[in-house]
């Protein structure tokens, strides 16, 4: 649904975008995520032709993102945190509004049920209502018209944990009847672990990684080993790579690898800590391995 080859932008003769490259497959969740500033809304406003690109390809449904047209724009679905709507507007209204721009697209019966779904006043003025309730309406008008590709930016930010539990059950509810395609960009990583097929991650303008959730935490493992006496690291760059974030506790050094195998992983273990008499492997959520890797882009950058 989209593809993203070698995207350059700069602000101010400062490169944001550094060739980025990233596919979102058609039917599936992916989630971006990254550090502030990383790049995220950046890549995202790019791929929607909202700002100009510097360098480098961007395809929307096998289209040019500079030459996306109202058939294209009739199948997707943009949310953004700092989306701005009509305040003057009550939901019913702004569904009027929005319907002719959609023609045969639009889904009366969808719209209706999602309007009764998410609980939204039909009297109130968009300007009267909550950040969650018009975080909501905008949902609303993205979707009404049974979008193929959903592109959400940071869609859950300033939202209370109930709102936002709501938000993200009636999206992983249209998402799986629908089956949409759906790029989200969000820090709430343990909401998103829920529905994402794949993760893509950027780090200071370039893409780290991006592959199958089940993949990403089939192969990072968080590793902690006791001692007897508070243990000593070998030297700088004597240890794997793929071990990341080594430390002493104590008497204890954690990390995390990166690229865990059960026979190898605990051979080389062996091997670099040999006086260790207990030692704890443990497979790591989503967000225990965007952390992982946060603080390892800081280490880097130091």
């Amino acid at each position: 649904m989209i593809t993203i080859t070698d995207l350059y932008k700069r602000f101010n003769r400062e490169d944001a975008l550094r060739g980025v490259n990233l596919t979102v497959p058609e039917g599936q969740v992916t989630a971006f995520l990254g550090p502030n500033g990383a790049g995220k809304t950046t890549t995202i406003k790019c791929a929607m032709n909202l700002i100009y690109r510097d360098g480098g390809e961007v395809t929307v449904m096998g289209k040019d993102a500079r030459e996306l047209g109202k058939e294209q724009w009739q199948r997707i679905g943009y949310v953004s945190e700092n989306r701005q709507l009509p305040g003057w507007m009550t939901v019913p209204k702004l569904m009027k509004f929005l319907r002719p721009m959609y023609g045969s697209h639009w889904d009366a019966d969808f719209e209706k049920k999602m309007t009764k779904s998410f609980e939204l006043p039909l009297k109130t003025t968009l300007s009267a209502m909550s950040r969650g309730q018009r975080m909501k309406a905008a949902l609303l008008s993205a979707l009404a018209y049974r979008p193929q590709l959903v592109v959400l930016d940071e869609p859950f930010s300033g939202l209370d944990p109930l709102v936002r539990d709501e938000f993200l059950t009636g999206l992983l509810e249209l998402t799986d009847a629908e089956g949409w395609t759906v790029l989200i960009s969000s820090h709430d990583i343990e909401e998103v672990e829920r529905f994402a097929d794949r993760v893509a991650i950027i780090n200071a303008g370039r893409i780290d990684l991006q592959e199958d959730v089940e993949t990403l935490r089939e192969r990072f493992r968080s590793v902690e080993l006791w001692f007897d006496e508070e243990p000593v690291l070998p030297l700088k760059g004597t240890l794997p790579e793929t071990w990341l974030n080594p430390q002493v506790n104590g008497r204890t050094v954690v990390f995390s690898d990166t690229n865990y195998d059960e026979a190898s992983s605990r051979a080389m273990l062996a091997r670099f800590f040999p006086d260790s008499r207990r030692q704890e492997v443990r497979r790591m959520t989503l967000r225990e391995i965007f952390v992982v890797l946060a603080r390892s882009y800081r280490a880097q950058a130091v």
